[in-house]
């Protein structure tokens, strides 16, 4: 059976716990680890799950608010549904189209 994974990004809710509540307020640590980001990059991800993140901003920010990336990143794996046929169930029983499908009819020139 297939897993899915998902994860959600926390960065958020850890700044609030720290008493930081807007996405500037990142700059300056992140510059005293030697980070340097745009505003508009640190806005992103602080606002959006990012998809790629380099190690050095992660553990840039583990030292920032003294935690783990387990606290940042929660991920979550279940068993992926099966998937529905036409008829709405999954798993049910095969027809055999081969016992219903008509026969191509012959005509054949009268004698």
């Amino acid at each position: 059976m297939k897993r899915q994974v998902s994860y959600q990004w926390r960065l958020r809710e850890v700044m609030a716990a720290h008493g930081m509540f807007n996405a500037t307020d990142l700059a300056r640590p992140l510059a005293d680890r030697s980070i340097t980001l745009s505003s508009v990059q640190i806005w992103r991800l602080v606002t959006q799950s990012p998809e790629r993140l380099s190690l050095p901003v992660l553990a840039a920010l583990c030292d920032i608010f003294d935690c783990t990336p387990a606290d940042l990143i929660a991920t979550r794996a279940e068993d992926a549904r099966p998937r529905r046929t036409a008829g709405g169930e999954s798993g049910g029983p095969v027809t055999d189209l081969a016992a219903i499908r008509p026969k191509r009819a012959r005509i054949r020139p009268q004698e």
